[in-house]
């Protein structure tokens, strides 16, 4: 059996269950959004990029006047969360569906999606080597091509806040820009897309190229991509993240 350093990730996509006709004509309210969340949550589990009950996942979802989160309950176990363990709530966290309380990082999420029309989802993770990269307070400089397409020029670190604050809201938001990562100081890392599939990748990535930076240091090295590489590049992602548009919502697990 192959020894992994770091996380396994399975070779098989995750694929996301589609609600059924009756499920979608049953009048629960975004019941397509939150179980996208649920499965991304699941997956984010399976996968090893949090452990227990740590890290959470939300959808941006709307009831027509108002921007709403569909977000994970705080310390709820990922291998037994249902349907009714994804909680929609407003951007202060009173509830609109659900008992349970939502995550305790609502405030960045909520700060994330202010900042951000552009983001359908948001995916906090404690996966270790973004975590380790995050207590050195090291950013992930442009590693590699696929990086700067997909998370933008680089992933840097947010200062300091106490979890749970209004103020890590704030950090993150300053260090995450226009790009969909953003590493966590002392904490963990957080990505972000236009659907919680997004995401997903988005983590699954940050991981990996965290592992990555990590090697090759280790190794008395880690390049960055050539300055002009790097510049067509960050036109590129910009120009992927016009055409997805703002505001859209939670889409497939992939």
């Amino acid at each position: 059996m192959a020894t992994c350093v770091g996380p396994c990730y399975s070779s098989r996509p995750m694929v996301m269950r589609k609600a059924t006709a009756k499920e979608t004509s049953s009048g629960t309210p975004w019941l397509a959004q939150r179980r996208a969340v649920l499965d991304a949550a699941q997956a984010m589990h399976a996968e090893g990029l949090v452990v227990e009950t740590s890290g959470n996942v939300s959808a941006r979802v709307t009831d027509g006047t108002r921007d709403l989160i569909a977000i994970t309950a705080s310390g709820t176990r990922y291998d037994t969360m249902t349907d009714d363990d994804v909680v929609v709530v407003d951007h202060e966290g009173e509830s609109v569906i659900g008992d349970a309380l939502p995550s305790t990082e609502l405030l960045t999420h909520a700060a994330i999606y202010r900042a951000r029309p552009g983001v359908g989802a948001v995916m906090h993770t404690h996966s270790t080597y973004a975590s380790a990269l995050a207590v050195a307070g090291i950013a992930i400089p442009s590693l590699i091509d696929e990086m700067i397409i997909v998370l933008g020029d680089s992933v840097r670190v947010a200062d300091y806040a106490f979890p749970s604050t209004a103020e890590l809201g704030e950090s993150a938001v300053a260090a995450l820009g226009e790009r969909n990562s953003v590493l966590l100081k002392n904490h963990g890392f957080v990505g972000v897309g236009r659907s919680v599939g997004d995401a997903l990748k988005a983590c699954r990535l940050g991981e990996q190229l965290a592992k990555i930076f990590v090697l090759a240091r280790l190794m008395g090295n880690a390049d960055k991509l050539p300055a002009s590489a790097i510049e067509v590049e960050v036109e590129l992602f910009r120009m992927r993240q016009s055409v997805n548009g703002d505001g859209a919502g939670a889409g497939a697990v992939e």
